[in-house]
């Protein structure tokens, strides 16, 4: 499904969610009504639809996301009246690890061109160590359990690979200063963090730029937000702040963002500048 059609699917309205797991179950009581009136077992339903037994029970348990070929063959099989296409349009897969509210932002980095990033407060999470992430989230408030904090290392963990996995995708980063100053964690874990995204900038398609301290200019004193692009051509930004975050779809709101990134990046250090200054952070420590 295209970014398009998944708006359309949505109405444009990127911002509201169901909790995953629901559309989920919602789904799997869906095939699991339709089949039943269709008179088959889910044994004679795998059958037909070339899954099996086991899968068909995890679909309708809501226990899994239900592949492409598995609705159009359930359709075919249980009438073809377009619902099950339809309900599949808004499942969300549901990833542990992930706030609500930042899954869809989530979902798109997957299918970007390119990404900028410009942020303030934090390394940004496809910059941050491991050790990084739990000091961070050691730091929550309120605390969370070892099975939370777990999610979200993991989670940052594989959200990370988009580094690597999709050499072809830009990935710049405006950062300031400030944030590689705040030795979060303690000093080991801030040489652990500086090496991390030391080695990170050293591949092709992976830019950092520090925002230096001591400028006089600032396009971004609005806060953090981040801007990609689709192979479509489409372009979507995204804000976030106190246990919220906000998907900007309208193409003029966008733009204008565009153009506090671009004016931003030239007031920042260059790459070669910013990367010598972190070396030189980190021999500091």
């Amino acid at each position: 499904m295209t970014i398009d059609n998944a708006c359309m699917a949505e109405g444009g309205d990127w911002g509201r969610e169901p909790d995953p797991s629901d559309s989920l179950r919602t789904f799997g009581a869906v095939v699991q009504a339709l089949r039943e009136h269709a008179g088959l077992s889910r044994a004679q339903f795998g059958e037909l639809v070339g899954f099996s037994k086991h899968t068909v029970t995890s679909v309708e348990l809501g226990r899994r996301m239900p592949e492409e070929a598995f609705v159009e063959r359930a359709e075919e099989v249980l009438g073809n009246t377009g619902a099950l296409r339809r309900a599949a349009r808004f499942l969300s897969r549901g990833e542990p690890g992930f706030a609500a509210w930042f899954r869809r932002w989530a979902w798109l980095e997957r299918k970007a061109v390119s990404l900028c990033t410009y942020e303030c407060r934090l390394v940004p999470g496809l910059l941050q160590s491991g050790g990084y992430v739990r000091a961070l989230y050691e730091n929550d408030i309120p605390p969370l359990t070892d099975r939370e904090l777990d999610e979200l290392v993991t989670a940052r963990d594989e959200r990370q690979r988009l580094l690597h996995e999709r050499p072809n995708v830009t990935f710049d980063f405006i950062v300031e200063e400030a944030v590689f100053m705040r030795r979060l964690g303690g000093i080991e874990v801030t040489r652990e963090m500086l090496d991390h995204i030391l080695e990170l900038i050293s591949l092709r398609n992976v830019t950092l730029q520090l925002m230096p301290a001591n400028t006089e200019q600032h396009a971004c004193l609005a806060g953090p937000v981040r801007v990609l692009e689709t192979r479509e051509g489409r372009r979507f930004a995204y804000s976030e702040g106190q246990q919220n975050g906000r998907l900007i779809t309208d193409p003029k709101e966008v733009c204008q963002i565009q153009m506090r990134y671009a004016r931003l990046r030239s007031q920042a250090l260059s790459p070669k500048d910013s990367m010598g200054l972190l070396e030189r952070m980190r021999g500091a420590l």
